[in-house]
């Protein structure tokens, strides 16, 4: 048998009590983190067979009972932290921001996006195309007075469509079709009309995006990547995607055709421009890919016109159920601006009530359940130590239902945001938009349109249920996707003048 030389011999010997050392350093590590306490897990499966896969916040609301508003939940093999009510979600959204600050995994979301985008992506990336974002979109008038006419010219589309039904029932989906457009001006510089083909198709696959990425096989996926296998739903997800990028392209090149040297019109305009800056770099140093315009676009797309139109579809529905809260707003909407000139972002100082039940609407109709973040290092919070990539849950059904913090949580109150004079109450419990690092990047446009949108309709028509219907039967129960819609209905609109 050869003998190997002495200084071969030492180095595989040093090389061994290195890898040894690194392991028994790992495993005395990993002793050292403390997790908050939950519910026993179940070898593979975790804590998956006590959660209702489709309430996930009831569950998770339920277990807060026994565990503490800060407990540790086993999705399969994975260790996650709940965050439940406003105390545990401030302290750790807000005043430990960095911390929290990283967007979770969802590979139904991730089998598309790719870390790319403003919303499902993390690292140096994310930072900058979100930088990038808000200035750009600021820079076409977010929140300002370029946008604010755009989206008074849109009410008066939607309310002619509105009208067009000439007192007879039409479906909930009417009130999706204005806000696409404010984004769609953003982003490409055009407004669709309603019956515009490619403005059809966009809305389509959106919905079909939703309902397919909030079912309940793709949650199971989400939390059982090997699902994938075995599982129709990521690949149709897919295949929509692709079927929307091929859209999007198309606008894209017409873009690229019409820009600009030194300036932009649109979004898609600037990130053209800078992507052209970017061609002498090597492609790993490249951030505003193809790539990154699609994701970012999509991510718009769905923060823009997905989470408003389904608020606006909830606040007809409330409106038809509390005929009485409607015509508060009607009758403060006459009393201060009157029927004819349509209402503008500074009414919301002088249209308390109104600001306050749209505040409500988002507080009741609480759209999203929770979006994944994930610890970016090791932290420790509340006396427990959470290991660098430890999935974390902010529950925002808890915070906007906590019972601590709202007086009447489980019903649609818009006292909840009036003080004893009637003045708006600003309430750091509203977290609709979420807080901290990862708030939605849009929430002043979506402020705007929810404001303007709904005064505007409130304005022009009463909302009925159709004939035969009783208020009492209108169902306030969701319809749980990846976003909370109202369930389908119809509703009858009559002109007010």
């Amino acid at each position: 048998m050869a003998i190997l030389p002495e200084s071969v011999t030492l180095f595989l010997i040093g090389t061994l009590v290195m890898m040894c050392m690194k392991i028994l350093m790992d495993q005395a590590k990993k002793k050292n983190y403390k997790f908050p306490p939950g519910p026993r897990p179940l070898p593979l499966i975790g804590n998956m067979h006590i959660l209702d896969i489709v309430r996930q916040d009831y569950t998770f609301m339920e277990l807060a009972k026994k565990y503490g508003t800060f407990f540790t939940f086993h999705f399969g093999k994975v260790k996650a932290v709940v965050l439940v009510g406003y105390e545990a979600n401030q302290e750790a959204l807000v005043k430990a921001n960095y911390d929290f600050g990283s967007r979770g995994e969802l590979a139904v979301f991730d089998d598309f996006q790719h870390n790319h985008g403003v919303i499902f992506s993390n690292g140096e990336g994310w930072k900058v195309t979100r930088r990038f974002t808000l200035s750009i979109l600021r820079d076409l008038g977010m929140g300002k007075r370029p946008i604010e006419g755009r989206i008074i010219d849109e009410l008066q589309f939607l309310n002619a469509l509105i009208q067009s039904h000439n007192g007879k029932p039409f479906e909930k989906q009417v009130f999706y079709n204005a806000p696409p457009n404010i984004t769609f001006s953003m982003l490409f510089g055009r407004r669709f009309d309603y019956d515009n083909p490619t403005f059809k198709k966009m809305i389509i696959i959106m919905d079909d995006v939703v309902k397919l990425t909030g079912n309940p096989s793709a949650k199971y996926y989400n939390v059982f990547p090997i699902l994938k296998h075995f599982l129709k739903t990521p690949g149709r997800v897919l295949k929509r995607i692709d079927e929307l990028n091929e859209v999007l392209l198309e606008l894209f090149k017409q873009a690229q055709e019409s820009k600009c040297e030194d300036s932009f019109r649109t979004y898609s305009e600037a990130f053209l421009q800078k992507q052209e800056r970017e061609k002498t770099l090597e492609d790993k140093e490249k951030i505003f890919t193809e790539k990154n315009m699609l994701a970012s676009t999509f991510d718009l797309m769905l923060g823009g016109t997905e989470t408003t139109s389904t608020t606006l579809q909830w606040a007809i529905l409330l409106m038809m159920k509390y005929p009485h809260i409607q015509k508060k707003v009607q009758d403060e909407i006459e009393d201060v601006i009157g029927l004819e000139r349509p209402p503008r972002w500074d009414d919301q100082k002088v249209l308390p009530y109104c600001l306050a039940v749209v505040h409500e609407i988002q507080r009741f109709g609480n759209i999203i359940q929770y979006l994944a973040h994930v610890t970016p290092t090791d932290i420790s919070f509340r006396g427990y130590t959470i290991p660098r990539g430890t999935p974390v849950v902010p529950l925002f059904t808890s915070i906007l239902y906590d019972e601590t913090k709202w007086e009447s949580p489980r019903e649609f109150n818009p006292n909840h945001f009036l003080d004893a004079d009637g003045k708006f109450l600003k309430r750091d419990e509203f977290f609709a938009f979420s807080k901290g690092r990862r708030v939605c990047a849009g929430e002043s446009l979506a402020r705007m349109e929810l404001f303007l949108f709904f005064t505007g309709m409130l304005q022009k028509f009463t909302f009925t249920p159709p004939p035969g219907v009783k208020r009492e039967s209108l169902d306030l129960t969701a319809d749980v996707f990846f976003i909370m819609r109202p369930k389908s209905y119809h509703v009858v609109a009559t002109p007010r003048i």
